[in-house]
């Protein structure tokens, strides 16, 4: 059993050293041009730090040489936190303060940016040149354990403060294992990456193509708002596996793609992050009748997935397709308002999860992490932590999954987690604000803004707000309002608001 991500990388380079790894279309990197380049970062970090299991910032444009940056992290025996380049400021500086980072690897383009974020600044093709030491990398290598953390991902808080969730080397390796063999990615597979590497949907994206010795092609942004070019890239590339939300599936089937070309590669379709649409589906489905379909569920504290359900039946456009089972070595259960488990079909309970899953919490921010990483409470005997994810779920007739809604404010929004308290911190902490609350329109899929303000309209405030939000974060539907209804105890009246929409 390895122990170590990077014991796949050794492997790869040693098996198929001249294969295609990674690509876009300006550049690619074999395996053996991905050893070499993260073991000359490594080799760099080492001489220059010399410390361990700290984080270091990846501020560059997406690329196959950003996944090079994460592997020279690693080596190094310290783990990698990916950035947005079109990030906001203030997220960033709200990252930066909560990380405190070692390091920050960058582009030169970036390099004045950058400065202000790390006393320790390296560029990427600097790092690159530096003459590898084996001796220095076999040291960190032999020292490391897979409870060392290998990167940590930012996701939205309810509080506008992001939260870093720390995953280990033993979560991310069984992860790769669990998924690989039970949908079955082999060294055949070219996997075409839509998500943002700051995602975790990207994990099967690098990680399962990393432990099965494929090849993995990053999509050109752009191509998800235009279906003839994104199929034209699927063909081009013989993409045979795409794991991507169902709102990237979703244009192809509203503009009708497959009319003007039909990927012949493609084999195997997993989706999630997301619910997706039954209709597209279908339509997906009657275009690939042999291929195989997936969904796949969850939250980034557990590594990102957590079940599957291989679709192996027919669906109408009005019934919803389950999340399915959990993985092998991963235990996955409902508890009720009081933590009993549940076991009856149709009822709703929050999903629960335990294994080796499960992150080591969230960075630097100790009582976040002990309110959802948890003792398992049907466990009074031994210290056994469960992740609660605050989704809600029911079996169906069959013993599947099938996934309700959230427990909280916080949703599910073209494929991202978001903390509808985070988009309010950031609308409050605009001069002029008297009030603001997010609703989510399930429906229609749109995050809906209600606002009180004598110094904005719907324009104005969209327009501050893209300095202080991700894009994909910002309100789909702004609604100003005079009087924002409140309940006897002076909250706001979300219910009322859903009426309103």
């Amino acid at each position: 059993m390895k122990t170590n991500i990077l014991e796949y990388l050794i492997d790869a380079a040693a098996v198929s050293p001249d294969k295609c790894a990674y690509f876009d279309e300006q550049i690619s990197y074999t395996y053996k041009q991905m050893l070499d380049g993260a073991k000359a970062i490594g080799t760099k970090l080492i001489n220059r730090l010399n410390v361990k299991c700290r984080p270091i910032l990846i501020y560059m444009d997406k690329s196959p040489s950003v996944i090079t940056a994460f592997w020279g992290c690693v080596f190094s025996r310290n783990f990698y936190v990916p950035l947005d380049t079109d990030m906001p400021d203030v997220r960033i500086r709200l990252i930066v303060e909560n990380l405190k980072p070692a390091a920050v690897i960058t582009n030169m383009a970036y390099y004045d940016r950058v400065r202000q974020f790390s006393n320790n600044v390296f560029v990427f093709e600097e790092m690159i040149e530096t003459t590898v030491d084996e001796q220095l990398l076999a040291g960190r290598m032999t020292s490391s354990i897979d409870t060392d953390p290998v990167y940590v991902l930012y996701t939205s808080g309810s509080t506008g403060v992001p939260k870093g969730v720390v995953v280990s080397h033993r979560s991310l390796i069984d992860y790769v294992e669990q998924f690989c063999n039970e949908v079955g990615i082999t060294e055949d597979d070219v996997i075409a990456n839509q998500a943002p590497f700051y995602f975790d949907a990207s994990l099967i994206d690098i990680y399962c193509t990393l432990r099965a010795r494929g090849s993995m092609g990053i999509v050109p942004l752009e191509y998800f708002s235009i279906p003839l070019k994104l199929l034209e890239f699927l063909q081009k590339y013989n993409i045979t596996t795409i794991r991507w939300v169902p709102s990237a599936m979703k244009m192809v089937s509203t503009f009708k793609g497959f009319k003007s070309i039909r990927p012949d590669k493609l084999a195997k379709i997993i989706f999630g992050a997301e619910s997706m649409p039954t209709k597209v589906y279908n339509y997906w489905k009657e275009n690939y009748p042999d291929a195989v379909f997936v969904q796949i569920y969850g939250p980034t504290e557990i590594t990102g997935v957590c079940t599957y359900h291989i679709v192996d039946r027919d669906y109408s456009d009005e019934e919803t397709i389950p999340i399915g089972k959990a993985f092998k070595n991963t235990e996955v259960f409902l508890l009720d308002d009081e933590d009993k488990l549940i076991s009856r079909s149709d009822v709703v309970g929050e999903i629960c999860v335990k294994g080796s899953c499960l992150a080591l919490g969230y960075y630097n921010a100790k009582e976040k992490s002990d309110e959802v990483f948890v003792q398992n409470p049907l466990n009074p005997y031994y210290s056994e932590k469960i992740y609660r994810t605050g989704d809600l779920a029911k079996y169906n007739d069959r013993k599947e999954l099938v996934f309700v809604s959230r427990k909280d404010f916080q949703i599910k929004h073209m494929g991202h987690r978001i903390e509808l308290g985070e988009i309010e911190t950031a609308v409050m902490a605009l001069p002029g604000m008297k009030n603001a609350c997010c609703v989510y329109d399930q429906d229609r899929q749109k995050i809906v803004l209600f606002y009180e303000s004598d110094d904005y309209d719907d324009v104005s405030l969209i327009d501050a707000l893209k300095n202080r939000l991700q894009r994909y974060m910002l309100p789909n539907v702004t609604k100003k309002t005079q009087d924002m209804p409140l309940l006897r105890s002076g909250k706001v009246d979300r219910v009322r608001l859903k009426e309103m929409i």
